[in-house]
C-alpha cells in the first residue's frame, strides 16, 4: 500500500494571491499526505485563487492509466479550502478505487482511439422568429472516445464532473453517449446504424 508520495511533482500556483511558503509547504504536505495505493498519483497541481473575500482551492490529480481528478472549493479562508479540497479529492480516489474492485471481468482488448470533432452551436433564440437564423459553430474541441464499458464512463463522468460522455462501449462494440440525468441516475443512448 502506498504511504506516501516519494518525490512527487507537485505545483502550487496562485492567481491573485502571492503564495506564500507557508500556504506552499501547507498544500505540498496535504497532496503529499495523499495515502491512497490506487490510483497512483504521478503529478500534482494545486491552485490557490482569491477573488475578493472568497478563498478558492483547486487541485488537479495526473494519475496512472491516464485518470485525472480534480477537485475545488471556495470558503472564507484559504487553509480551509485547501483542507476541503483534500477530503473531495480522497473520497473520490476512494470511489474510483472501490468501483475498479468491484469490477471482476477479462481483459479486454486494446483498441485504438478515434477523435471526434465536438460541435457547439449556438443556444440563443433570435428575436425575430420570422426570420431565418443560421446556426453556426460557435466552439470546436477535439474529443477523444475511450473504449469503456458503462460503468467505467460513469465514473469517468464522477471523477471529472462532467454532465455527458461520449464512448465506444466495450460491451456492445459500438458508440453511445452517457449522461447524467436531472433526478440523478444516468441515460444512456446506443448509437444504431
Amino acid at each position: 500500500m502506498q504511504v506516501t508520495n516519494v518525490n512527487l511533482p507537485i505545483i502550487v500556483t496562485g492567481r491573485h494571491v502571492s503564495v506564500t511558503e507557508a500556504m506552499r509547504e501547507y498544500a505540498e504536505k496535504k497532496v503529499a499526505g495523499l495515502h491512497l495505493d490506487y490510483p497512483k498519483i504521478i503529478e500534482a497541481k494545486v491552485l490557490l485563487n482569491v477573488e475578493q473575500d472568497r478563498h478558492i482551492a483547486e487541485i488537479i490529480l495526473f494519475c496512472a492509466n491516464h485518470i485525472v481528478i480534480e477537485a475545488d472549493t471556495t470558503t472564507h479562508d484559504m487553509y480551509a479550502s485547501i483542507d476541503e479540497t483534500i477530503s473531495k479529492i480522497a473520497r473520490r480516489m476512494r470511489k474510483f478505487k472501490t468501483r475498479m474492485l468491484k469490477s471482476h471481468r477479462p481483459e479486454k482488448k486494446r483498441k485504438s482511439t478515434r477523435l471526434v470533432n465536438e460541435m457547439v452551436f449556438n443556444a440563443e433564440i433570435p428575436d425575430e422568429p420570422e426570420q431565418e437564423h443560421e446556426p453556426h459553430i460557435i466552439h470546436k474541441e477535439n474529443y477523444k472516445i475511450k473504449h469503456l464499458f458503462p460503468d467505467e464512463a460513469i465514473m469517468d463522468m464522477e471523477m471529472n464532473e462532467k454532465s455527458f460522455i461520449l464512448f465506444h462501449d466495450a460491451k456492445s462494440d459500438q458508440l453511445a453517449i452517457l449522461f447524467r440525468r436531472e433526478d440523478g441516475d444516468y441515460g444512456m443512448i446506443p448509437a444504431v446504424e
